[in-house]
C-alpha cells in the first residue's frame, strides 16, 4: 500500500521508456501528416529525444534492449508469413546470389578505401560493414508494402538471409584483421558448431511444434498460446545464438518453424501488437545514434560515404542478381532496396573497435561517419523502395518468369483465401453448422474463420473452407477478404466477442451486412450501435432467420429460402438429414449477387448529404432506391437529404463497393471525392450493330428495326457536356448512342421522346438484349 501511495515519482527507467514510446508515437503522427512514412519518422523521434538532440533519453542499455527485442519479434512475423517449402524455392539465391553480393560489395568497398590510403586491414573491415543490409527495414517495407512476394522482394529476402548468415564468419575473422590472433582452423570449427545448432533447432523444432500448438489450442487459451508463441520465438533465437548465430537470424528461423503449423495464422495475429511496439523502438533506438553537430560539420564527408554506399551495394547486388538470370529490371531494384547500411554492421563496428579497427582506418572520426551515413541511409530507403517497385513494375510489363527466379508478382498472401460477394461465418458452433449446411445448399460461396481447434477440424471434414484464426483481429478477417464479402456472420460467440468482431469488420467494410446471433434481448441494442444490420435474439428460429436473412440477400426465390427453411428446423429436431449436400451450387443470374442494402450510418461522411452530392454512378454503384422515414423511394430526387438511418439500395461490382466504402464508412470526415471517371468513348463506330429478339410477338414495331452503325464513341449528348454514364444503348431506327436509365441525363429515353424510335438495344459488352419502349417488352 505504501509502495502505491509513494510520491517519490516514477523510476528512472520508466520515465525513459516512457519518453521514447510517447515521442516515438508523436514524431511519428507528425511525420505521416506531413507525407512521410513512419519509419523515417520513428528515426527523427531518435534523433530528436536522443543524448546529441534533446538528451531527453540516456540510458543506451535500456534502449538497445528494446530495440533487439523489436528485431527478434519482426524477424520471427517475417518467418511465420514464409515457409520452408517458399525458402527452398530460392535456395539457389540464397547461396549463390548471397555469396556473391557479399564478396563482391566487400571486395568493391576495399579497394575503394585501399585507394584513399588506409590499410588493407581496415579496408576488408569496412568492405564488411557496408556489405550488410538491413534486414529489419527492407523486410518491414516489404511485409507493408505487400511486396514480399514480387520478384525483388524475394532477391532482397535472400541476399539478406545470407548476409545474416555472413556476420558469423565476419565477426570471426575481426581478431585476425586486428592481429590479435586467431586462426583458420578456430574459424572452421566455429562455422560448423553453428551449422551444426541451426540444423538441430530446425529438425526438433519442426517435429516437435505442430502438435505442440495444436495442444495448446486447443486449451482455448489467448494468454497461454501468446506465451508459448513467444517461448517459441525467443527459445529458439538463445539456442541458435549459441553458436554465435545472431538472435535476429535464430527468431527468423523459430517463424519458419511455427509456419509449418495450421495455427501459423492465429499466431502471427496475437503476436503483431508486441511486434509493431519493439519494432518501432529499434528505429527510434538507431536514430539516438546521430550525432548532429558531426553531421553538420563533416557533411561533405558523410554524404560522399552515403553516396558511395548507394552506388557500391546498388551496383553489386544488381550484378549478382543478373549472375543468377534475374531481369535488369527486378535486380535494378533489388540494389535499390538493399542500398544501405544494415543495423548488426552497428553490433560489427563495436565489435571491430574492441579489436582496434575502425571504418576506413581514421578512429573516431571514422566511426561517426559511418554511423552518420547509415542513419541517413535508412532515412532514404523507404523511397528507395518506392523507386524499387515503380522500377520493376515498369519493367515487368510482359516479360517471361526469369529462370531461377519467380515472376513480378509471385502471388499473394499463400494463407489468404481471395474471394468475392461471398459470405464470412465467424466461429463455428452449432448455429454456424446448420448455417453453412444452408449455404452450401444453395450454392452462396463462403468462407468459416475459427480458433477452435476441433471445430476447424470438423468444418474442413464437411468440405468448407476455413481459417483458423481470430476474427476480432483486424488482420484475421483480411485473410478471407472481408473487405469484399457481402455479408459477416457471427452465430455463436457471446456478447462481448461479438460486439469486438463487428466493431472490427464494420469499420473495415461499411457496405458489408453484418448478421449477429445472440441469446439474450438486452445485448441487441449494443451490438446494432457497434454496426450489426441484423440482430436475432433466439435460437432454433434465429438461425433460421439468419439463414433466410443471408439467402434473400442473394435474391433467392422465396419459395428456395422457405424450403431451407423447413430443412434447418427438421434437422434440428433431429429428424432425417436435409437433402441440402446433395444440390449442385448455384450459378447466379445478374443482379442476384450485386444488389446491397446500406444503411447511412451516424459519423459516416454519407449522412446528412444529398443524394445528388454523394455521385454513385463514378464510382460504378447503380442507385435502385432509397428508405426514408419508413417510405420506399424508387426515384429519389438528387436533391433528397440522406438521415441517419437511411436505406440505400444499391447494385455493382465487389470493386464498386469497395470504391465507394468511404462514403459509409462511420469514422467522421468530409465527403470523399469520386474516383475519376472511367475511360470514355469505347464504341466501335465501325461495327454493324442488329437485333435477334428471343421473343419477336411480343413487339409491333419490329419492322422499324434494321442494322445500325454507331452514331459515337459513347453517348453523344454526355460527351458534349463532359458528363459520365453508367451503360450505353443503341437506337436501333437511327443508331444514336444514349445512356441507360440509371445514368445521371437518362439520354436514351430522351431520344426516344424526341423521335419516337420504339427500339433501343444494350451496347454494353457481352448484352444482346432489346426493349420497346412503346410496347413496354424487353426483346
Amino acid at each position: 500500500m505504501l509502495a502505491i501511495l509513494s510520491t517519490s515519482g516514477p523510476p528512472e527507467f520508466f520515465v525513459q521508456t516512457a519518453a521514447v514510446i510517447v515521442a516515438g508515437a508523436l514524431v511519428a503522427y507528425a511525420g505521416t501528416r506531413i507525407g512521410l512514412v513512419p519509419i523515417v519518422g520513428f528515426l527523427l523521434a531518435g534523433v530528436v529525444i536522443g543524448p546529441y538532440g534533446l538528451r531527453v533519453v540516456n540510458d543506451r542499455a535500456l534502449v538497445d534492449a528494446a530495440a533487439e527485442l523489436g528485431v527478434v519479434l519482426l524477424l520471427f512475423t517475417i518467418g511465420i508469413e514464409f515457409s520452408f517449402e517458399r525458402l527452398a524455392r530460392i535456395r539457389r539465391l540464397i547461396l549463390g546470389g548471397g555469396t556473391l553480393q557479399v564478396v563482391l560489395a566487400t571486395g568493391v568497398t576495399a579497394g575503394v578505401v585501399m585507394a584513399l590510403g588506409a590499410s588493407w586491414q581496415a579496408a576488408v573491415f569496412t568492405g564488411f560493414l557496408v556489405s550488410l543490409s538491413s534486414t529489419a527495414i527492407v523486410l518491414k517495407l516489404l511485409a507493408d508494402r505487400g511486396e514480399t512476394t514480387r520478384t525483388h522482394g524475394q532477391v532482397g529476402l535472400g541476399l539478406l538471409i545470407f548476409q545474416d548468415l555472413a556476420i558469423i564468419p565476419m565477426v570471426l575473422l575481426l581478431p585476425l584483421l586486428g592481429g590479435q590472433g586467431g586462426s583458420p582452423g578456430d574459424v572452421a570449427l566455429a562455422l560448423g558448431k553453428a551449422a551444426g545448432i541451426i540444423a538441430a533447432v530446425l529438425l526438433i523444432a519442426r517435429r516437435v511444434m505442430p502438435p505442440l500448438l495444436e495442444l495448446v489450442a486447443r486449451t482455448c487459451s489467448p494468454e497461454l498460446f501468446l506465451l508459448t508463441v513467444i517461448a517459441v520465438c525467443f527459445g529458439t533465437a538463445y539456442l541458435t545464438s549459441l553458436a554465435g548465430v545472431s538472435l535476429s537470424l535464430g527468431a527468423f528461423l523459430g517463424g519458419l518453424v511455427v509456419s509449418e503449423s495450421r495455427f501459423s495464422e492465429h499466431a502471427l495475429g496475437e503476436i503483431l501488437p508486441l511486434q509493431i511496439l519493439f519494432s518501432a523502438t529499434f528505429f527510434v533506438s538507431v536514430g539516438m545514434l546521430l550525432d548532429l553537430s558531426f553531421l553538420v560539420h563533416h557533411l561533405p564527408l558523410v554524404l560522399a560515404a552515403a553516396a558511395g554506399v548507394i552506388a557500391i551495394k546498388g551496383a553489386t547486388t544488381a550484378a549478382a542478381s543478373r549472375a543468377l538470370g534475374y531481369r535488369l529490371p527486378a535486380a535494378g531494384a533489388a540494389g535499390l532496396l538493399l542500398a544501405q547500411v544494415g543495423e548488426f554492421s552497428f553490433v560489427l563496428e563495436r565489435a571491430g573497435r574492441d579489436a582496434g579497427l575502425s571504418p576506413l582506418g581514421r578512429g573516431s572520426e571514422g566511426s561517426q561517419s559511418f554511423i552518420a551515413a547509415t542513419v541517413l541511409l535508412m532515412v532514404a530507403t523507404p523511397y528507395l523502395a518506392t523507386a524499387a517497385g515503380w522500377l520493376e513494375s515498369r519493367g515487368a510489363r510482359g516479360a517471361a518468369k526469369p529462370h531461377g527466379g519467380k515472376s513480378d508478382d509471385a502471388g499473394g498472401d499463400e494463407h489468404e483465401l481471395r474471394m468475392d460477394n461471398h459470405v464470412v461465418v465467424a466461429g463455428y458452433g452449432a448455429g454456424a453448422r446448420r448455417l453453412a449446411a444452408a449455404l452450401r445448399g444453395a450454392g452462396v460461396p463462403f468462407v468459416i474463420t475459427t480458433l477452435n481447434p476441433q471445430g476447424a477440424r470438423d468444418a474442413e471434414a464437411d468440405g468448407y473452407p476455413v481459417l483458423r484464426g481470430d476474427s476480432t483481429r483486424q488482420r484475421t478477417l483480411e485473410q478471407v477478404s472481408v473487405e469484399r464479402a457481402k455479408v459477416l456472420v457471427i452465430a455463436d460467440d457471446d456478447a462481448a466477442t461479438a460486439l469486438r468482431i463487428t466493431t472490427v469488420a464494420r469499420m473495415t467494410n461499411p457496405t458489408m451486412r453484418i448478421v449477429v446471433r445472440t441469446r439474450y434481448l438486452a445485448e441487441v441494442e449494443r451490438l446494432a450501435q457497434a454496426g450489426a444490420d441484423v440482430v436475432l435474439a433466439e435460437e432454433l428460429e434465429a438461425m433460421v432467420r439468419l439463414a433466410s436473412d443471408v439467402l434473400r440477400e442473394y435474391r433467392l426465390p422465396p419459395a428456395l429460402v422457405e424450403e431451407r427453411e423447413e430443412e434447418m428446423r427438421a434437422a434440428a429436431r433431429g429428424a432425417t438429414p436435409s437433402r441440402v449436400d446433395a444440390l449442385p451450387a448455384r450459378v447466379f443470374a445478374d443482379g442476384e449477387v450485386d444488389a446491397r442494402t446500406v444503411t447511412v450510418r451516424d459519423g459516416a461522411p454519407a449522412a446528412g448529404r444529398r443524394l445528388g452530392e454523394l455521385a454513385l454512378a463514378q464510382y460504378g454503384v447503380q442507385l435502385r432506391g432509397v428508405r426514408l422515414d419508413g417510405r420506399w423511394d424508387e426515384s429519389p430526387a438528387d436533391a433528397s437529404v440522406l438521415p441517419v438511418g437511411a436505406e440505400l439500395a444499391l447494385a455493382g461490382t465487389a470493386e464498386a463497393f469497395e470504391r465507394s466504402a468511404a462514403l459509409f464508412r462511420p469514422a467522421g470526415g468530409s465527403l470523399p471525392l469520386p474516383p475519376a471517371p472511367r475511360p470514355r468513348g469505347n464504341v466501335d463506330t465501325e461495327q454493324v450493330v442488329t437485333l435477334a429478339p428471343a421473343k419477336p410477338g411480343r413487339c409491333t414495331h419490329l419492322d422499324e428495326v434494321r442494322p445500325v452503325h454507331p452514331g459515337s464513341r459513347g453517348c453523344e449528348e454526355c460527351l458534349r457536356s463532359g458528363d459520365d454514364w453508367v451503360h450505353l444503348r443503341i437506337c436501333m431506327s437511327c443508331g444514336h448512342v444514349g445512356c441507360c436509365d440509371d445514368s445521371k441525363n437518362r439520354h436514351a429515353a430522351a431520344h426516344f421522346h424526341a423521335t419516337e424510335h420504339p427500339v433501343m438495344r444494350s451496347i454494353e459488352p457481352g448484352e444482346t438484349w432489346g426493349w420497346c419502349y412503346v410496347d413496354e417488352v424487353e426483346l
